[in-house]
């Protein structure tokens, strides 16, 4: 570290702070270096020639000269391999067990020495040098994957390996988690470490907060979904391939995923996008359904300071006419940033704030970190001490870090135990009137001046029972935090549905709930970086998450808010929040046209709330995410492919954000079909590109031909919203009422609309056949 990082610690963190942290960063490296051996000399292996080949149901065993190789495949059409003797488990990705084989595929000889399974979905080839390929039914392949190559210490430890694969041609890359420049990932390398930015972040920062080695691809010749089953430290670096023109050849586009450590193992998911994220839920689990109050307006501030600026800001949105669903507090409502404690002097009645504001309809949720401020005395601290629970280092002793509260122990949540104890305490903030929480810091964060602000690498972990050190542990233990979290409010609140989102998190994070933007820079880039964050999480399993709506840091200009406004209204999490020094987001704060403005916007998130509750259902049912990228229903058009600038909210609705300063109008490319523009009741017939108004006061928003919406009236009940069919065609829609916050499952409601005679039809579709709707219908897109 040189004098000038000092300097910038020590202004970022305060003078005491910053030293403890540069302290802390030292005291870390030195444990390092006596904690992990150097790698020394390596050797260099592939898999060699094939041997021998052990079928077994739904795949089988095929020895080479220096590796074996398992596949399976699931009666789903899911595919497993692994090498080296990697089974499907033990998985902190997998829900329960791993999925049946399928008992009518079996492992049978190909051409050229190589072997097969083939099943009803998908097939897999292994050649006689260890390369597999992923075939649709038809034999055209999706994905290939080439023999790995690993490199063994010779004096012993983890072997590192990579494995190179080729898709076709004309295949864009999406996933890898939350990544800042999307959702369409280019040519570059991302890694797979969940990293704390150190500060806010734009759409050129890799990596962030929630990376996956889960990678979703779109060709003409199919949608496939691919997971590397592996939570050490790596890369991944993406090569779109590039046609030949006239008879030239086509290059195809590459992927090499490299990893310091851990199995060789690998998930794909082959199928339309529904489809495969089908399967990616059945096999790594359903998504939390969060508390249909958890679908209206959120506001957050680091530094709101005192029970007095909380009412002061419900009562500007309630003397205003806004609605407000959800209040958050920060850190600083702690006592000297100590989790799990409440500053009396700010907040000398919690319980009783939080019962004023659950009158008025606003729910308190609460930040929890995982740190722990490693002080005799500190309650949380002591019981976790005395139970063992923190991670130690090599030699046994536990590892300290620097965050908020000065020098802290960290809980291992990799273990049972440790997870129970944790989820014990969120007792403290059920007593305090919390209705929810918000993991931070979870990546998890150690303040450092260099370089990564994590843990040492050699610290232990339990590893459930399998032991380890943080090379492993680190990309789960936002994952382990969330199931602690959520497990501790299910068996508090077993009649209610914990709500719980995490910063952090890896693959299967959407079990315990979802996530945000984290701190997203205050200005157009992180604007445009706010939608590709939940587009990108949604396409890796996580459908309800969203932006800090006007960026974490700075001060956006009246127009930047508005405009994140206006798409925060269509996200999942519709949520604002700032840094304690980045100015008020409350919208009455940027002037009476703006606040105007955004009470539209208020209003029209207000009214689709049934809509968004519907969607929460079936996410949970087939884990679709809520918004999706414009060719989810039409993989195959290319144009679509590469629009990245608007999406989808569930299949019935269009939204195209103004993501630049000082634009009124926006070209929209739209899907096949008929679309309505909601504010003109303009049709416009896709596929194709149209210009559209965006005044200040909207964003467009456009409605399929032929859908059927549950809206809220204006009395307040549901009722439907139908969008004309166009002539010849016929449209429909799904409804789930909200059951309410506890467990009872929402009954699916099927609607169909057409045309007859100039008169738009509607009928609820039973298994009995059509019976009358018994919803006020409200009819939109019919002229004269």
């Amino acid at each position: 570290m040189d004098g000038r990082e000092l300097v910038r610690s020590v202004r970022v963190f305060g003078s005491v702070q910053g030293l403890r942290a540069v302290r802390s960063a030292w005291r870390q490296r030195r444990t390092d270096a006596w904690g992990l051996p150097p790698r020394g000399a390596e050797r260099a292996r592939v898999p060699g020639p094939v041997g021998e080949a052990k079928p077994m149901p739904g795949g089988g065993i095929v020895r080479f000269a220096r590796s074996e190789l398992r596949i399976r495949v699931s009666a789903g059409g899911t595919v497993f391999w692994g090498w080296d003797g990697a089974e499907p488990l033990p998985s902190y990705a997998l829900t329960g067990e791993a999925p049946e084989p399928d008992p009518r595929a079996e492992l049978e000889p190909d051409t050229d020495g190589g072997w097969r399974v083939v099943s009803e979905r998908v097939t897999v080839a292994v050649s006689r040098h260890g390369a597999v390929e992923i075939r649709t039914p038809g034999g055209v392949v999706l994905r290939r994957d080439l023999p790995p190559r690993w490199w063994e210490p010779v004096s012993g430890g983890p072997a590192r390996w990579v494995q190179r694969s080729e898709v076709p041609a004309d295949a864009r890359f999406f996933g890898l988690g939350g990544r800042a420049a999307g959702p369409r990932l280019r040519n570059g390398t991302y890694r797979l470490w969940n990293t704390d930015p150190k500060g806010s972040f734009q759409p050129g920062d890799d990596p962030l907060y929630i990376t996956m080695p889960v990678q979703f691809v779109v060709a003409d010749a199919g949608t496939h979904l691919a997971f590397h089953d592996n939570s050490w430290d790596g890369h991944v670096t993406l090569t779109e391939g590039e046609e030949g023109a006239g008879s030239g050849h086509d290059r195809p586009g590459t992927c090499e995923v490299r990893i310091s450590g851990g199995p060789l193992r690998c998930w794909v998911v082959v199928g339309t996008p529904a489809r495969v994220l089908h399967g990616w839920a059945a096999l790594t689990g359903a998504p939390a359904l969060p508390p249909s109050w958890a679908l209206g307006p959120q506001h957050a501030r680091w530094g709101f300071g005192s029970a007095r600026e909380v009412r002061r800001v419900v009562d500007g949105y309630r003397e205003r006419g806004l609605p407000l669903s959800v209040l958050h507090l920060d850190i600083d409502h702690y006592d000297a940033h100590r989790v799990f404690t409440v500053d009396r002097e700010r907040f000398p009645d919690l319980p009783g704030l939080a019962e004023e504001l659950r009158e008025q309809g606003v729910r308190l949720v609460s930040i929890v970190d995982p740190a722990v401020k490693a002080e005799p005395g500190n309650a949380v601290y002591d019981s976790g001490a005395a139970a063992g629970a923190f991670v130690r280092d090599a030699r046994g002793d536990e590892v300290h870090g620097v965050v908020w509260p000065g020098e802290c122990a960290y809980p291992d949540f990799t273990d049972a135990a440790v997870r129970d104890w944790w989820g014990g305490l969120y007792e403290e903030r059920l007593a305090q009137g919390f209705s929810g929480v918000w993991h931070d810091m979870n990546e998890p964060v150690s303040f450092s001046p260099f370089g990564d602000q994590t843990l040492p690498r050699s610290a232990r972990h339990v590893l459930d029972g399998r032991g380890g050190d943080h090379r492993e542990a680190h990309n789960v233990y936002g994952l382990t935090m969330a199931r602690a979290g959520y497990e501790g409010l299910r068996r508090l609140r077993p009649q209610e549905r914990p709500f719980l989102f995490s910063r952090s998190g890896w693959a299967g994070m959407q079990r315990y709930g979802g996530t945000w933007s984290g701190d997203v820079s205050s200005g157009w880039p992180g604007l445009r970086a706010s939608l590709s964050l939940v587009l990108g999480l949604g396409l890796c399993g996580v459908p309800y998450s969203g932006p800090d709506v006007g960026g974490f840091d700075g001060s956006p200009s009246p127009e930047l808010f508005l405009r994140w406004f206006q798409l925060g209204a269509w996200m999942p999490l519709f949520r604002t929040h700032a840094a304690i020094d980045a100015g008020r987001r409350e919208p009455w704060e940027f002037g009476p046209e703006t606040l105007e403005h955004a009470r539209v916007a208020l209003a029209e998130r207000e009214r689709m709330r049934p809509y968004f509750v519907t969607l929460s259902q079936l996410a949970r049912l087939t884990g679709a995410p809520y918004i999706r990228p414009v060719w989810w229903g039409a993989p195959e058009d290319r144009a679509l492919r590469d629009c990245e600038d608007a999406f989808l909210v569930g299949d019935a609705l269009l939204v195209a954000p103004v993501l630049s300063r000082g634009a009124d109008r926006r070209a929209v490319r739209l899907p096949r079909g008929r679309w309505y523009d909601t504010a003109t009741g303009q049709a416009y017939d896709g596929p194709g590109q149209v210009l559209l108004d965006a005044p200040l006061s909207r964003i467009p928003v456009l409605a399929r031909a032929g859908a059927v919406l549950p809206v809220q009236g204006e009395d307040g009940e549901l009722e439907l919203e139908v969008w004309a069919p166009a002539a010849g065609r016929t449209g429909g829609g799904l409804v789930v009422r909200d059951t309410g916050d506890g467990w009872e499952a929402g009954e699916i409601e099927r609607y169909a609309s057409r045309l007859v005679g100039g008169r738009v039809v509607v009928e609820r579709v039973t298994d009995e056949g059509s019976v009358e709707v018994g919803l006020p219908v409200r009819v939109r897109g019919l002229k004269g």
